[in-house]
């Protein structure tokens, strides 16, 4: 299993730098970043500092979207990171949640989100690709290379996921969600045709080390709230009674609102909603020996790379824990000799 650290730019950027950095020292992947750009600062640009003082650490959004930023800009962005950095960039893309709805904007259309996954991976790939009556390629990329990885709730957006998309992300840990996402994906992957194994399976949610269930609780109530916007959407579409499984839907009955002031803060005072029990479903939390447990299972079910949250208090030392411990449990053991 692969393992990546997910981090809110805020200012100092310097600090998501070296955040970035310490994860790579503990044997992280993956950096992935949020991607709102009114509520932080802007991740491309930070993503080039990251790079040029780590060496092997592949960064992306999580999520970025195809409404906020012209498709074939983003597609620039990767393919000259590539050219600079050698290929270590990731795409993670969804309809949009924050990036839009501050700018009292709307996700966009499924349609819409296929479209730009294919132009984007095109152009990114160093390829041509047909977008706006033209034929467009980028004649300076030779080689370039990028993964898109759709992150996806709702049962038509899992099933393009598994039709176009290299990598799935879940933004969640719960067990019983993950299952029936997993299965829909790669039942969707086989019915367009495809290796349903060649879709890449990311579980990302809160990774809180600790020993005090209340704080760290409390520290990461902030994600369940951040889910329940996802989630309202989907209840909203299908109702109560579809095939998304109800420990997904019945919490946010309690929901009232939310404040994207707030958004992926710890301490969130909108997502007050959210039940202890949803909590540590949707997160890891406790010992090192609790987070093994729970990420063995999530391997079983085919996960390749569990990506943690880092929105709490205790961002270096669960850092140190996972390089030291959690990281090498979930390894392939070589021994010198046999």
């Amino acid at each position: 299993m692969d393992f990546g650290a997910v981090l809110q730019t805020n200012p100092p950027s310097a600090r998501t730098v070296q955040l970035a950095k310490l994860a790579e020292e503990h044997g992280f992947s993956h950096v992935w970043t949020f991607d709102s750009h009114l509520l932080w600062q802007e991740p491309y640009v930070i993503y080039s500092k990251i790079l040029a003082e780590t060496h092997r650490i592949i960064v992306g959004p999580m999520v970025t979207n195809p409404a906020t930023r012209d498709w074939t800009v983003t597609a620039s962005v990767y393919a000259t990171l590539n050219e600079m950095y050698g290929n270590r960039t990731i795409c993670g893309i969804g309809r949009g949640d924050s990036a839009v709805r501050v700018t009292n904007g709307a996700p966009t259309t499924l349609k819409t989100l296929r479209e730009s996954i294919h132009v984007i991976r095109e152009l990114a790939n160093s390829r041509p690709v047909e977008y706006n009556g033209a034929t467009l390629q980028f004649p300076w990329s030779k080689g370039s290379s990028l993964e898109m990885w759709v992150a996806a709730y709702g049962p038509l957006a899992l099933k393009l996921a598994g039709e176009v998309g290299d990598g799935f992300i879940l933004q969640m840990a719960d067990l019983d969600v993950a299952e029936w996402m997993i299965k829909t994906v790669r039942k969707a992957a086989k019915d367009a045709g495809r290796d349903q194994d060649a879709v890449k399976i990311c579980v990302a949610a809160p990774m809180y080390i600790g020993d005090d269930a209340d704080h760290m609780r409390d520290q990461c109530r902030w994600f369940g709230g951040m889910v329940g916007n996802h989630v309202a959407d989907i209840v909203a579409k299908y109702g109560e009674g579809s095939a998304v499984p109800k420990a997904l839907t019945d919490y946010i009955k309690g929901r009232e609102g939310y404040d994207y002031n707030q958004h992926g803060q710890a301490g969130n005072t909108h997502a007050d909603f959210v039940p202890d029990e949803i909590v540590e479903r949707f997160c890891l939390l406790g010992t090192a020996d609790d987070h093994i447990t729970k990420l063995k299972v999530l391997g079983d079910m085919g996960v390749h790379q569990f990506a943690g949250y880092l929105q709490h208090d205790n961002k270096e030392e669960t850092l140190r824990v996972y390089g030291e411990t959690v990281i090498p449990a979930l390894s392939e053991h070589i021994v010198a000799k046999v």
